[in-house]
């Protein structure tokens, strides 16, 4: 099993530095201003451009591998937890600011019927088994990151309670996301399949309509960035 879980790491780093990468390359735009005043269609065009170059890409996933081991090399307590302790506090409060407003926009009510109106004609056991692995990727079961993260822990330290939090704190943070993403979708005219493309084409539009659009999207590209960092070193230790 342990090699297993080393070899997951491995395949899930492949994949999460990268995805950092595209964050951090966002969070560059947006506070260079390359993002402002763009129509949706343009600010779909810069994603495509991102893609379609490899050498950004690979610079900034070198950039968060680099970050990475730096983090583990400093320890997690002095290094990883005293710089994502008030940044994933301020990311949470962003989410909620975010919300409360897709809630006003045109399509707030096709995309909250979209994200919580079940169709059980479509559940299924392939369904079923998508979901349970979105479940198990998501809490970062089987793979040894939580064994990694508790061994940290004091004696004192009560493992039902930790559990039950990072499930609940872990499902509040997605629908909250779902919150954010599908009004904005529907209000666009995006689709709702374009799945990870909806955080780089869907929020900085939403972005646009608000007041402040500029602080606060460089904001949350700074702390969605730490986000896909913190998931990125947990993998590297």
């Amino acid at each position: 099993h342990g090699y297993f879980t080393l070899i997951g790491c491995y395949l899930l780093m492949m994949f999460y530095t990268t995805v950092a990468g595209w964050m951090l390359h966002y969070f560059y735009m947006t506070a260079a201003g390359k993002l402002a005043g763009l129509n949706a269609e343009q600010v779909a065009g810069k994603f495509t451009e991102m893609l379609a170059s490899p050498a950004t890409m690979t610079f900034w996933m070198v950039f968060v591998v680099v970050v990475g081991i730096l983090v583990c090399a400093k320890g997690l307590q002095s290094g990883l937890e005293r710089v994502t302790k008030g940044m994933m506090i301020a990311l949470l409060l962003i989410m909620v600011v975010l919300a409360v407003n897709s809630l006003f926009m045109p399509g707030a009510k096709e995309g909250l019927s979209f994200l919580f109106h079940p169709d059980f004609s479509k559940i299924d056991s392939g369904v079923v088994l998508r979901a349970m692995g979105q479940a198990f990727f998501s809490l970062s079961l089987g793979m040894g990151t939580l064994i990694t993260y508790a061994s940290y822990f004091s004696d004192k330290t009560s493992l039902p309670k930790t559990a039950v939090t990072v499930a609940s704190l872990d499902t509040f943070v997605a629908v909250l996301a779902g919150v954010i993403i599908f009004p904005a979708v529907f209000s666009f005219g995006i689709s709702p399949s374009q799945g990870p493309e909806l955080i780089f084409i869907t929020l900085p539009n939403v972005f646009q309509q608000i007041p402040g659009a500029y602080i606060w999207s460089v904001l949350f590209f700074v702390l969605i960035t730490v986000a896909a960092l913190t998931s990125t070193i947990s993998l590297c230790e």
